[in-house]
C-alpha cells in the first residue's frame, strides 16, 4: 500500500525534487506552498497533490491535516527560507526583533507546528525529516540560529517518538544550485567562493538532498535517528 508522504514547501527547489522522488517510488505525495501558481506548476511537474497552505500558522496547519485522506507516514518539513532577504537592513531594536522573529517563525515554528500535527496520527514506524542548514554551524544570523534550533529540536524529537519506531532526522544542505534560496542576490563571486569551499568542486543539486531524504524514510534507515546529516560536498565536515 502506498505511503502518504507530506512535503511542506514542496512547490519549488529542493522540496519539489523531494516530492518528485517519492512520487517516482510509488508513494502518495502531498505538497504545500503559499503561492498558488507556483504550487500548480509543481503539481504538474511532480504528479503530487497540492494544498495551498502557510504552515507557519496554526489554523493553516489544522486545515491542511483536515484535507488529508489518511495519516501521514512520512513528513518532510521543507518549508522555510531566509526571511532576511525580504526585509530591509534593520534600523533600531524593534526591527531587529521583528527580523529575528520572522526567521524563527518561518523555519522553527513552522516545522514544530506541522510535525506536532502530523505525529498525532502518524503510524508506528513512520519518519520525520526536517531541514537545517550549513549556516547553523556558524549561527551568526537569525537564519542560522533558527536552523540550529531546528537541528536541536529534531534531536530531542527523536527521543520522544523513538518508542513508536518513528525516526526523526535533520538534513542540512550547503550551497544548493537551482533553487530560489538567494532570491537573485547571489553574485558570481560569492557563488565561486561557495563552490571552492567544497571538496568535490561542485555545487549541490536538489536531487542530492532528495536522495538522502528518500533514504532516511526507507526501511534501510530504521536505526538512523536523532541525527543531523550534512549535504555540502565537504564545505563543512564532522567527525
Amino acid at each position: 500500500m502506498p505511503r502518504l508522504v507530506l512535503v511542506t514547501g514542496g512547490s519549488g527547489g529542493i522540496g519539489r525534487a523531494v516530492a518528485h522522488r517519492f512520487v517516482e517510488q510509488g508513494d502518495s505525495v502531498v505538497i504545500t506552498g503559499r503561492d498558488a501558481a507556483r504550487l500548480d506548476r509543481a503539481v504538474e511537474a511532480t504528479g503530487a497533490r497540492g494544498v495551498r497552505c502557510d504552515v507557519g500558522q496554526p489554523d493553516g496547519v489544522a486545515a491542511l491535516m483536515a484535507q488529508l485522506d489518511a495519516p501521514v507516514d512520512v513528513l518532510v518539513a521543507m518549508a522555510g527560507g531566509n526571511t532576511d532577504f525580504d526585509r530591509p537592513k534593520p534600523e533600531g531594536l524593534a526591527q531587529v526583533a521583528d527580523g529575528w522573529r520572522a526567521n524563527l517563525e518561518a523555519n522553527l515554528i513552522s516545522t514544530v507546528l506541522v510535525a506536532s500535527a502530523a505525529l498525532e496520527t502518524m503510524p508506528d514506524g513512520g519518519a520525520v525529516v526536517t531541514v537545517g542548514s550549513i549556516g547553523a554551524e556558524y549561527a551568526g544570523t537569525s537564519y542560522g540560529v533558527a536552523k540550529a534550533a531546528v537541528q536541536a529540536w529534531t534531536a530531542g524529537l527523536s527521543a520522544s517518538v523513538g518508542p513508536r519506531g518513528i525516526t526523526a532526522n535533520c538534513v542540512a544542505p550547503g550551497y544548493i544550485a537551482e533553487t530560489g534560496y538567494f532570491k537573485d542576490r547571489l553574485t558570481e563571486q560569492r557563488r565561486d567562493r561557495l563552490v571552492a569551499a567544497t571538496h568535490d568542486g561542485r555545487p549541490g543539486l536538489p536531487d542530492d538532498v532528495a536522495a538522502l531524504v528518500s533514504f532516511l524514510a526507507s526501511p534501510d534507515a530504521r536505526h538512523i535517528t536523532g541525527q543531523t546529516l550534512h549535504v555540502n560536498g565537504g564545505a563543512h565536515t564532522t567527525r
